[in-house]
């Protein structure tokens, strides 16, 4: 029925784009302007540049995205057109008069401001917005500039991006990151790896971007859009720049020097950059940041039509990690509470430290065949490593402070009142990590009770990439892709730290006999600081994937299709003989193939210069990523059941209109994700009626649907002030009741099927799914400006538990539903979904001033740009997810009962007022 309804929507769309009277203009003596307008510096094409005539301003026009114009005059007189785009030296022309009834203006550079290139490289994503801390981390928006000239897309980067706000509600995945034509999504996670490039602001500003399903000539792309960095040595203005950075986020302060040559002698090109972002505690408790990143690119223009590039980027990012905590954690220690440090000889010491090390090399050939065609070619190589610690433990308690047996709630559920005041006492006076009893307890027990570990990832990958351009006419153009990745991942758990025990047995302390041993190759192996342990497995992957575009334009309309074959294949190779998949975890694992056919329409009318509508509509197939692949993929090759690729249907449709004083967009979405596999891993009590482990859980055949309204509209008031209205009204579900398939030693083969998961219609969690905005700007002919903006975000839900949602939840062992306590009847449908109701985050008001100054000092310039987010001080929940530990009636009921749950959802929480403040000198 949804696929039905999809297609009867788009064909009532194309319908009223393909078929409806369209009303000609006619004019017995028009000419018709033509033209191109690029940057000065890059000669890259500026878009949506005002084309006006300065004596009537109803004619005008705008560039599309190469640039170009068309603008069709009414009489054959003496007049003037002015060229003028945001941030850019506005140039008038003069055209005389002439019986030709076509001119072409040629090429037509713009100049930018000084001012503007002060803040070009300022309003970017903060790194506040880019670090992925696990669920409750910004996964949020994934390279949508704040700079951006759509007011949408700016508004929901900056100011809707503090409370995780995802665009559409797409996870970022859903955007496709490239750096000079090469995708930088990683293949585990299909999420860009931000670190890998992060403080590198000054050489990331000159990029192209597609919102949404649009069209771009790099990449085929996802529902998010695309964006692609470029780093072309040549492209840099000349010049160098030093700034300094002060925050109160994920780091304190921030160092950045950068150095463009221009092209110099025999032709050469260079572009240097490096930063340094440190902070020895962050915006949360023990979340220290040490972090470095050097930029070189060097071209070589070898004649007209070939140059070559190279890039090289190293990044290196060391950080703690901030905890997730219940509602009563919050209450007692505050917002800033972190579990995962303590004191060790007057130092906080996080046990959780997330560490990124990924060097990147780009090779890039540009050659210029002709003036209609060109072909650029990208040679990549990525290695390095990606871990995050932790502490592990064995025959002992858990090191957590906030574990749920040392918190009050624990000692209340007795009504034992005493000793809950003394755990309250206790929690607020202390409530961090002891290093110094892990220490003590290991040289009592004379071996690694306990141990501080990281699950380590080491990659290297080959990446080969390669379009083709052509123009075929004025009307008609191609760009035809070839890419090639090549991954070869190690992943395994590294010992970092004995903690004095002097190690321990590589075993599982939960389990007894042949499935205690990690390795059965290797029984009993005692492991110490430096030695991998527990499972240590190789994952190949290859992917190969053509790309197919044709553009036709003509005069009111343009049509874009596109199109996408890849293939690819996952092969694990387990180096472990895991105790409990000793049939799996060894050797190499079954290759695993895919093979999946896109395609994109893209249409666009245009009824004037003014008024514009565009139709874009997608059939997506795609392999799932890495970790949604396997059922336990550290221990075992086996995959998922019944998995398969993903689909994406999606249409949007957009009317834009565009005025010199007024432009608004408002569009229209529908977009259905099926086929979806996720994976997690949990601690389960009430299984099968009342048995307990730790679990791997697959919820297979997820279907969401995203659909909503998108409206921006910016208004210039008078030459200094202007308006900005935006909205988001959006609804994400999901669609149907998937399946949910379990990794245990409970169960059997014939078990593990959990069977329906029954989460039709609930929200999905992790954005809100409404916002709302308007600001005020203020820019001073002195060179100073200022915007205020006050937003709205609603719809804002708690990510819910599978394993909750399925018939375990309401059956006993014997397959018969829960008897209520107090009734002594069966559980009814009514209770259940009572408990089950899925909680809504209070709705939030933000509200935020930014602003700026640059000063011209003889030849060189001074800039300050400052940002406060957030004036109102507010504490707001950023995020959260019900715990699974309760998983059946008798059990979430009992938990909900108390004063004080044990096992409550967990919350990640934004604290009060932040602040950005930047000086830069540019010379």
């Amino acid at each position: 029925m949804e696929n039905r309804n999809f297609l009867c929507f788009y064909g009532v769309i194309f319908y009223c784009l393909f078929f409806y009277p369209i009303p000609k203009i006619c004019a017995q003596d028009k000419i018709v302007l033509r033209g191109k307008v690029l940057k000065s510096v890059s000669n890259t094409p500026i878009e949506d540049v005002l084309i006006r005539v300065i004596s009537d301003q109803t004619i005008f026009t705008y560039t599309n995205k190469s640039g170009f114009f068309s603008l069709e005059l009414r009489s054959k007189t003496t007049f003037k057109i002015e060229v003028s785009v945001k941030d850019f030296i506005s140039q008038v022309f003069k055209i005389l008069p002439s019986n030709k009834e076509s001119f072409y203006l040629g090429t037509i550079l713009m100049f930018q401001k000084q001012d503007a290139l002060i803040y070009s490289n300022i309003l970017k994503l903060s790194e506040d917005e880019l670090l992925d801390n696990d669920i409750g981390g910004a996964n949020a928006i994934t390279g949508l500039l704040q700079s951006s000239k759509d007011v949408f897309i700016r508004t929901a980067a900056f100011n809707f991006g503090q409370a995780r706000f995802k665009i559409r509600g797409y996870d970022s995945r859903e955007g496709t990151i490239l750096i000079n034509g090469v995708k930088m999504n990683k293949i585990q996670t299909g999420r860009p790896q931000w670190s890998n490039w992060g403080g590198l602001n000054d050489v990331l500003r000159n990029l192209t971007f597609s919102n949404g399903i649009a069209p771009t000539i790099v990449s085929f792309g996802s529902v998010l859009g695309t964006t692609n960095f470029k780093t072309r040595a040549s492209e840099y203005r000349p010049g160098s720049g030093v700034s300094l950075a002060a925050s109160n986020g994920s780091y304190k302060g921030r160092i950045m020097v950068s150095h463009f040559t221009g092209i110099v002698k025999n032709d050469w090109a260079f572009a240097f950059s490096m930063s340094s972002r440190f902070a020895k505690e962050g915006a949360v408790d023990g979340t220290f940041y040490k972090a470095y990143s050097v930029f070189v690119s060097a071209e070589k223009m070898i004649n007209k039509q070939h140059s070559v590039n190279l890039t090289a980027i190293y990044a290196f990012n060391r950080r703690g990690k901030s905890s997730a905590n219940t509602q009563e954690v919050f209450d007692l220690k505050g917002g800033r509470y972190n579990s995962y440090w303590g004191n060790q000889e007057g130092e906080k010491r996080n046990s959780r430290v997330k560490e990124v090390k990924e060097p990147l090399l780009l090779f890039n050939h540009y050659w210029k065949m002709n003036k209609n065609a060109s072909l650029n070619s990208s040679l990549s190589y990525q290695f390095g490593h990606i871990s995050s610690s932790r502490l592990g433990y064995a025959n002992v308690n858990s090191p957590d402070p906030s574990y749920y047996k040392y918190l009050p709630s624990s000692a209340l559920r007795y009504d034992d009142f005493s000793e809950t005041y003394k755990l309250i006492e206790a929690f607020k006076e202390d409530g961090q990590l002891n290093w110094k009893d892990l220490y003590a307890t290991n040289n009592l027990t004379n071996t690694s009770s306990y141990y501080l570990y990281e699950d380590r990832n080491e990659d290297r990958q080959l990446t080969f990439n390669t379009v083709f351009n052509t123009t075929i006419s004025s009307k008609l153009n191609f760009n035809i892709g070839l890419s090639y990745r090549n991954l070869e991942s190690l992943n395994f758990a590294l010992v970092l730290d004995d903690l004095g025990g002097g190690g321990f047995f590589d075993v599982d302390s939960f389990e007894e006999g042949d499935t205690a041993q990690s390795d059965l190759n290797n029984r009993d192996r005692v492991v110490t600081v430096g030695d991998p342990f527990s499972y240590n497995y190789r994952i190949n992957f290859a992917e190969v994937e053509l790309f197919f575009q044709s553009t036709y334009r003509l005069r009111k309309w343009e049509w874009v299709g596109s199109f996408r074959y890849n293939q690819t294949s996952y092969q694990r190779t387990g180096f472990y003989k895991n105790g409990k998949y000793p049939n799996s975890s060894f050797g190499a694992g079954t290759k695993e193939s895919f093979k999946n056919g896109s395609v994109k329409l893209n249409t666009l009318y245009k009824f004037s210069g003014r008024h514009l509508l565009y139709g874009n509509l997608a059939f997506i197939a795609r392999v799932p990523v890495l970790k949604n692949m396997y059922s336990n993929i550290r221990v075992s090759s086996e995959v998922i059941s019944k998995i398969r690729s993903e689909s994406i249907k999606t249409i949007d449709l957009t009317y834009q209109y565009r005025a010199p004083r007024i432009k608004s967009k408002i569009t229209g979405y529908y977009t259905i994700f099926s086929n979806g596999t996720e994976n997690s891993f949990v601690y389960a009590e009430g299984l099968g009626g009342d048995s307990s482990d730790f679990i791997a859980q697959s919820v297979t055949d997820i279907e969401k649907k995203h659909k909503g309204i998108e409206l921006g509209v910016d208004i210039e008031l008078t030459a200094e002030f202007s308006m900005s209205i935006v909205a988001a009204i959006g609804q994400y579900t999901y669609n149907n009741n998937p399946n949910l398939f379990i990794e245990s030693d409970l169960f059997n083969d014939g078990d593990s099927d959990f069977g329906t998961v029954y989460l039709k219609n609930y929200k999905i969690g992790g954005t809100p799914q409404r916002a709302y905005s308007l600001g005020i700007n203020y820019k001073n002919p002195a060179y100073w400006w200022v915007a205020l903006n006050g937003n709205f975000l609603t719809h804002h839900y708690l990510s819910v538990s599978p394993l909750l949602r399925t018939n375990n939840f309401y059956l006993d062992a014997d397959g018969i539903p829960f008897v209520n306590t107090t009734t002594g009847n069966e559980i009814t449908q009514e209770q259940v979904s009572s408990l089950l109701k899925q909680e809504r985050f209070e709705d939030l008001v933000l509200v935020n001033l930014v602003g700026g100054k640059s000063w011209k000092l003889r030849d060189n310039y001074l800039g300050l740009f400052f940002s406060l987010n957030n004036l109102l001080g507010k504490t707001f929940k950023t995020g959260g997810f019900e715990q699974s530990r309760k998983a059946n009636y008798i059990e979430l009921l009992e938990d909900k009962s108390l004063t004080k749950p044990l096992f409550g959802p967990k919350y990640w929480l934004k604290n009060g007022t932040s602040y950005y403040v930047i000086l830069s000198y540019r010379f």
